[in-house]
């Protein structure tokens, strides 16, 4: 036997490591009943903690909401729902408006626009790279998705501003967005390969961004056919709460924003929560090729403890304002029920198993990761602390309560990742940090999951 054989071998799993397997299964009781209960049910629903579930009633201290939720449907815009639905309740209120939505798919068209751009920008950054390089394959794995960071919302807005949604309606696509991303992926993909091979031919730069350019004209119409062409311009009037009509008259997506969108979009930062060791807290970090306006300031974070994260979140709602926010929201979740708990689901009592991993240990091994935004409108204090937080979620209005889920403070701890709060809200040392040169993350860094 060769010596790569006898390595192979050696690692091999053998029929009598099967048959020991199989023997300790056959000899524990628990695990017998826990196979003849979940091969008829889901895990979750053996394993959800009642005491938990008892003890978590959707009520709290301070509650700021008091308007119904929005619908992604099935897309994946949590983010752009977050920071528009943050927007809406001082547009809402400077409206004298019950109900107010701003056009999530306007902004949408002009992420997809603008990300199309980006995206080919760094295909001819990197045109000199073979086409495995990691950071190409990255480029080229999912050029565009439906997901975004807090900055990339900021950009857009102030780029593009934004309308009211009755100027730009929701389309099945905008709803519904996998075909027409699949189409837009093609392109983009088709765009690269052009590139890459003007630049083998030693073209230029000029000659790179004129093919750019020219599949940019083409993914532009791809999303007015699938979106709608954006407005440029649009009459504005409406009735408020009170029967008083208003007429405001034409005016552009950006006077529109200037005038009714009240939220300092320029004075927010972001905070993350990042325990990795090769993380130092109070610094600043930034993940590469992340982004969509190529002419916006990078994105940016700044790394906090838990504590000031709670902190923060905590005096703006106390001061009536509602925070965005990003997390793992998949993870020890009921969607039903609305809630999230560190223990709601005791899997190591079915499985008779550890899982054990700590917050840092989960983000270096690939087991969480920032998946969805939402916002805060609420939270329970007791003594000073708070023990619960209210969440209002974009999945409509079929789940939790009437769409606004109950996260319990141990989950937030656990899962919470990313909030952007008013920079004069942090201490003056954490203002201070905010102006370092960032720690550049590689491009596949899960500091930037939230917008893949």
């Amino acid at each position: 036997m060769d010596t790569e054989q006898a390595v192979r071998t050696a690692g091999m799993l053998t029929p009598e490591d099967l048959d020991d397997f199989r023997r300790s299964f056959d000899s524990d009781s628990t695990k017998q009943l826990m196979q003849n209960v979940v091969t008829q049910r889901d895990v979750n629903e053996v394993a959800l903690n009642r005491s938990i579930v008892a003890a978590a009633p959707h009520t709290f201290s301070t509650v700021l909401d008091d308007w119904t939720v929005t619908n992604q449907a099935k897309s994946g815009r949590c983010w752009m729902f977050a920071g528009l639905n943050l927007c809406r309740v001082e547009t809402r209120d400077m409206l004298n408006l019950k109900e107010f939505e701003f056009s999530q798919n306007y902004i949408m068209f002009w992420d997809k626009m603008e990300r199309a751009n980006y995206l080919l920008e760094a295909i001819i950054e990197t045109a000199d790279q073979p086409v495995d390089d990691r950071t190409v394959a990255w480029l080229l794995q999912s050029p565009i998705s439906d997901g975004g960071q807090w900055d990339m919302f900021a950009a857009l807005v102030k780029k593009h501003g934004v309308v009211p949604k009755s100027a730009m309606t929701e389309t099945e696509s905008s709803s519904n967005s996998s075909r027409m991303n699949s189409i837009l992926n093609y392109q983009i993909r088709q765009g690269a390969k052009k590139i890459r091979d003007s630049y083998a031919q030693e073209s230029g730069l000029d000659e790179m961004r004129r093919i750019k350019n020219q599949a940019l004209q083409v993914i532009h119409h791809v999303l007015c056919i699938h979106l709608g062409t954006p407005p440029s311009r649009f009459d504005w009037q409406w009735k408020d709460k009170d029967g008083k009509f208003t007429r405001d008259g034409e005016m552009t997506p950006l006077e529109f924003a200037k005038k009714y969108v009240a939220t300092p979009l320029e004075e927010y930062v972001c905070l993350v929560h990042d325990p990795r060791e090769s993380s130092p807290m109070g610094r600043t970090f930034t993940v590469a090729y992340l982004g969509n306006v190529v002419d916006a300031p990078p994105i940016k974070y700044l790394n906090v403890d838990i504590s000031v994260m709670k902190d923060i979140t905590l005096r703006m709602l106390q001061d009536g304002k509602p925070v965005w926010m990003g997390c793992d929201t998949g993870k020890q979740m009921h969607r039903d029920l609305g809630l999230w708990d560190s223990d709601l689901f005791d899997y190591e009592g079915v499985y008779g198993a550890d899982f054990d991993l700590d917050k840092a240990a989960r983000l270096e091994y690939h087991q969480t990761r920032m998946t969805h935004a939402m916002m805060f409108t609420g939270v329970d204090v007791v003594d000073g602390q708070p023990r619960r937080w209210r969440v209002e979620n974009s999945w409509d209005d079929k789940v939790g309560d009437k769409g606004f889920f109950l996260m319990n403070d141990s989950w937030f701890a656990e899962y919470m990742f990313e909030i952007a709060a008013p920079k004069d809200y942090l201490p003056a040392d954490l203002q201070e940090a905010l102006e370092q040169e960032p720690i550049v993350l590689p491009a596949w860094d899960p500091m930037g999951s939230l917008a893949h």
